[in-house]
């Protein structure tokens, strides 16, 4: 463990939001050249925190030091002076600029002229680019990329700041695995250079590897601080939550039924192709009735898009192949026709493809169901308040008042939200991309726990994750996407990551324990999007 003199010092850090204690009384210290993971159900105070360091949160009490010297912002850009840096978890940035001008909005390199020098900006974040592993035309709008690779771009843009503390809030929620490893590479390189790094994660098997130290916040409060490298996941989530969680990565896999969904060589050719959009190119699955069929791929594999397309919201275009749900042919022209046909989706971005930030809690959770809560075309509002109380209470979904507007939950309780509401529709099939991103340990484990109980009631789910231990422990069988196709499809109680990743990387799978049990061999003949 790291011995160097402490670089940040927060002492008795308390923030009061209304009646809802944040922070009470929170001690922390960073250490130059140490990643510090922060721990803790959403709500925590975690976020809450890391705004005050940040500069974000300026009304509180409590004090901070940075090198021993006392310090008080007045704004970001105050801290941003003193040396701190905060990649966010939910992305801020802006989608009609370029790469380039995202990094470097509101502190734009000039010549000594005064004039903009954008061949400048552009040389250097293509430097910055490189150090985080991605290959991007730092001259291509942002709006045009994936929600990963836009990731990465609030990775660089942190790191052009040389700042001396790096808050990374949930910097993998939204990476494939090759992608983390590649951040990693950048948090040792930043870690020899003695930056101090707080680690916000709820990925367990992150912490171990890249974290010294840890503290859990539990209820706005330090609950325990414990060495990174020996902590085990049933220890945290006890200190988070003030329970032991079992079977963190594991939902209640029942017996299945008959053939509900059947995607056979599917293929989408849109009419405008969209840059940074993987299109099915050559998809075979089926998923049976109480089945979760898992589907994994690396970052532009085309997860995302196969979901889309199945829920009537990818692109528009010509379908090649057969879709049948049920044994009938399926083609949904719009989400609402999918929901009248009995498929639901949870998307992976909540904030801006899931809710209506400034509604109510209630009005996001009844909002596909409005047509079924009314008499003659008139909503009754007895209706409403009754479907989502009993959303909440099923979910566990920790707020305030059910009249609240939802962007004021915490990232895990939204999704819960989300997950909510399409549960109501009643599906047949649940279409669901990452649903636990961002989700706490305690809630991950509700999660699971209701997919179990989903899948008993006979419904069919398709489940896109980025995580392989969420893959192996919650889906009975998994396909593997590689550039838009299925590639392998697996057992899970016959395999484990490793095959998964090989698979996904389109690397052999070693001979002798498990491997694919279907689809052997079956690889993409075409690397490139068509």
């Amino acid at each position: 463990m790291s011995t160097a003199p402490p670089l940040v010092e927060m002492t008795g850090v308390t923030k009061r939001y209304g009646g809802v204690l944040a922070c009470d009384g929170v001690d922390l210290t960073i250490r130059a050249g140490e990643v510090h993971a922060l721990l803790g159900e959403n709500g925590a105070g975690k976020s809450t925190l890391m705004k005050v360091l940040s500069g974000d949160v300026v009304d509180h009490s409590g004090s901070i030091s940075i090198e021993g010297r006392p310090v008080q912002f007045g704004k970001p850009a105050d801290a941003q002076h003193a040396g701190i840096a905060m990649i966010h978890q939910e992305l801020d940035l802006v989608p009609g600029l370029s790469v380039a001008e995202n990094l470097y909005l509101g502190r734009e390199l000039r010549n000594r002229f005064g004039v903009v020098d954008r061949r400048k900006m552009a040389s250097r974040t293509r430097e910055l680019l490189r150090r985080t592993g991605i290959d991007l035309d730092p001259l291509r709008p942002v709006g045009e990329l994936r929600i990963g690779e836009q990731q990465l771009v609030t990775i660089a843009r942190a790191l052009s700041l040389d700042a001396k503390v790096l808050i990374m809030d949930e910097p993998t929620s939204a990476l494939s695995s090759t992608e983390v490893e590649r951040l990693f590479a950048v948090i040792t390189e930043l870690r020899r250079g003695g930056t101090g790094i707080v680690y916000i994660s709820h990925r367990m098997d992150e912490i171990g590897q890249v974290a010294d130290r840890a503290t859990v916040l539990r209820n706005g409060r330090k609950a325990a601080e414990f060495d990174a490298r020996k902590l085990t996941a049933e220890q945290a989530a006890e200190a988070m939550v003030g329970r032991s969680v079992q079977t963190m990565f594991r939902a209640e896999r029942g017996a299945v039924g008959d053939e509900l969904l059947t995607v056979s060589g599917f293929a989408v050719r849109p009419r405008r192709p969209r840059v940074g959009r993987r299109e099915p190119d050559g998809i075979d699955l089926t998923v049976r009735s109480g089945e979760i069929v898992g589907l994994c791929g690396l970052l532009g594999s085309g997860r995302t898009e196969l979901l889309e397309s199945l829920f009537g919201a990818g692109s528009s275009g010509t379908w090649e192949g057969e879709v049948s749900l049920g044994g009938h042919p399926v083609r949904p022209r719009g989400p609402h026709r999918a929901l009248r046909a009995g498929i639901a989706f949870v998307p992976e971005d909540r904030r801006s493809s899931g809710l209506v930030l400034d509604h109510s809690v209630l009005a996001n959770t009844v909002l596909s169901v409005l047509d079924r809560l009314g008499v003659a075309g008139l909503v009754r509002r007895r209706a409403e308040v009754s479907a989502t109380e009993r959303s909440v209470q099923q979910l566990k979904v920790k707020l305030g008042r059910i009249l609240d507007p939802v962007g004021t939950l915490s990232g895990g309780n939204q999704q819960k939200v989300v997950f909510g509401r399409m549960l109501l529709t009643e599906p047949r099939l649940l279409l669901l991309d990452d649903p636990t991103r961002g989700v706490d340990i305690g809630a991950k484990s509700e999660i699971y726990q209701l997919l179990g109980e989903i899948a008993g009631r006979g419904i069919g789910v398709l489940l896109a994750s980025s995580e392989l231990p969420e893959l192996v422990g919650v889906c009975h069988r998994v396909v593997v996407l590689r550039a838009g196709r299925s590639v392998a499809e697996f057992d899970t109680t016959e395999v484990g990551e490793a095959e998964l990743l090989a698979a996904a990387m389109g690397e052999s799978v070693a001979a002798g324990g498990s491997g694919p049990v279907v689809g052997t061999g079956r690889q993409s003949t075409g690397g490139g999007a068509r």
